[in-house]
Parts: C-alpha cells; structure tokens; sequence
C-alpha cells in the first residue's frame, strides 16, 4: 500500500512539474526597485517567461533589511507561483542580526538556485595615503581605530566584510555606518572617511576614473570589469572572500519536483550569452547552482557572518 502512494505522489509531483507553469509566477523582491536584486531578477525574470511562455511578475516590497518581502513568500501557498529573490542578507545575515523574525528563518524557505555573485571591491580615498592592500594593514596596524571605514549601514553584508578583513588581518578600525551605499560614496570620494567595500557594480566607474583607489576584489578570482585589481587573496589576506549574492527561493513545502524544474530553467536563463553579459555588465558573476548547492552557501555564510554578528554583539538598525 505505502509503495503505490508513494508511486501515485512520484508521479502527481512528475506530472506538476511538467505542467509548470501553468500561470504567471510573481518574483517578490524585498528590496527597492532599480538596486542590484531589482535588476537582477528583472533580466532572469525575463529570460524565464521566454522560456516558460507565461508572465513572471517582478514585484518590489522593501523594508525592514528584506524581511517584509521575505515574510510575504514564507507565507504564500506552496505551490511555486510565489518566489523570493533573496541575497545573502535575507538568508545568511537576518537570521543573526535580528533578535526575532515574523518567520522561522530555518524553515520558512527552500533553496531553489543560485543566480549570480556580487563581488565587493575595497575601495580608498585618495587621501589615504595606502595605496595597496598590504599598504593599509600597516598603516592601520600603526594607527589603531584612526581608519574610517564607511558602510551602507550596520550589520549588512558590506559593514560585515569590513569586520572580516580586521579579524584576517588583526586591525582595529572605526566603523562608520550610512543610511545606503550612495552617501557611503559620496564621503568617500570626499575623503571624509577612508575605505568602503561596495559591490564592483557601485564602485567600478570611480575607480576607472580615478577618483578612488582600488585596492582588492574579495572574490577568488579578478572581475572583468577591473581586471587591474588584483582579488583579495592575491593582495595577502586569505580567507577574506566575501561580498553578497543573489538566488531564488521558494516557501518551504513546495513540491520537490517543481524546484528542480525551477532550478533547471534557472541554470538555463543564467547560462544564455543575453542573461550573462547583462549580469557581467552590473559587475555580476553569473553562477546558477543546485538546491543542495544553494543550502550549502546558506548555511556556510550564516555561520561565518553569525559568528561576527555575536563576537561583535551587532543589532539591527
């Protein structure tokens, strides 16, 4: 009896999953429109509904560091009609940073793909008198606490990368939160504060121009769109990757045979020379991945990113 329901569900789940989509799929992405999530899921979004022949609907529910929009999908019906597109914040940051989520952030979501990686770049003032990587460690090391390091605000991915690099390299900087990258920037090139890490995306353009010094990228290998900068690891500081990403979730409880479907048309859009030079342009990495991959990166981020928020005792803004 157990062996023809489990049968029956094989292939009701088989016979889903070929049906999917059968009407348009919404995209929710808890951040504001025109960001780097925003447009990410935009030109996936679009390749996907080439694919599938039915609309995907992008839309934006910011607030509160992602959880507004990520407590919209943990409470949508199952069903794959729904999805998140999350980054390492929503998965791999919130959990630690917030005291309580309205969601069982363990079990609210089930991985689906990984969509791109967002490198950081350290980026100098040009005032600074460091001008490498090694350059500021010493610099720092001579000076405890008197480096500035700008972020786009406590306890996101950028403020915690910045925690990193001091933990690798036994520095002792003073942190300097704003509200966004955009006045982050701004300080910046005006040398009222002497480093930031931001994505490659924000940060590529004042580099080229030379309105500040690019020091390091903390991905394993060298962006095309700086390829001069060498990465993080070269520079002398291992272990110090880091940066964000950007994947696609569904809530927990979604048929397994769906998400692989999902995942597979995923890699196929993110593989297509359009969707990839689109992502490289915004300083992407494009890089599609299994569920089973996608919990891994989760689960490894979350306990390196957790660690710092507890030794640091961060909270959110």
């Amino acid at each position: 009896m157990k062996r023809l329901l489990s049968i029956a569900l094989f292939a009701a789940g088989s016979a889903l999953a070929q049906s999917y989509p059968a009407r348009p799929v919404t995209f929710i992405v808890p951040f504001a429109p025109g960001g780097g999530t925003d447009i990410t899921a935009r030109t996936v979004g679009a390749k996907l509904q080439q694919l599938w022949g039915q609309p995907v609907v992008v839309e934006n529910r910011g607030g509160a560091g992602g959880v507004i929009g990520a407590d919209v999908v943990a409470k949508a019906k199952p069903d794959g009609y729904t999805l998140l597109i999350a980054n390492v914040g929503i998965t791999s940051i919130n959990p630690a940073l917030y005291a309580k989520l309205p969601y069982d952030a363990e079990k609210a979501f089930a991985p689906i793909s990984l969509i791109c990686e967002l490198p950081f770049v350290l980026m100098a003032s040009p005032k600074l008198p460091a001008n490498s990587v090694q350059e500021l460690i010493a610099y720092a090391r001579a000076n405890p606490e008197k480096v500035t390091y700008a972020s786009s605000g406590q306890g996101g991915s950028p403020h915690l990368t910045a925690e990193l690099f001091q933990l690798l390299t036994g520095t002792k900087m003073t942190h300097v939160p704003y509200k966004g990258g955009g006045p982050a920037m701004i300080d910046l090139m005006a040398g009222h504060v002497d480093i930031l890490f931001a994505s490659v995306l924000e940060g590529s353009g004042n580099i080229k121009s030379g309105k500040l010094k690019g020091l390091a990228v903390t991905h394993a290998k060298r962006n095309v769109a700086l390829p001069d900068v060498p990465t993080i690891s070269e520079a002398g500081v291992k272990g110090g990757e880091s940066g964000s990403w950007i994947a696609l979730l569904a809530p927990s409880g979604t048929a397994s045979s769906v998400i692989q479907k999902i995942s597979k048309d995923v890699e196929e859009a993110v593989n297509t020379s359009d969707v990839r030079e689109k992502l490289i342009g915004q300083g992407a990495v494009p890089q599609a991945s299994t569920p089973k991959e996608l919990q891994a990166l989760i689960d490894k981020d979350l306990a390196r990113y957790g660690k710092i928020i507890r030794d640091k005792g961060l909270k959110a803004e």
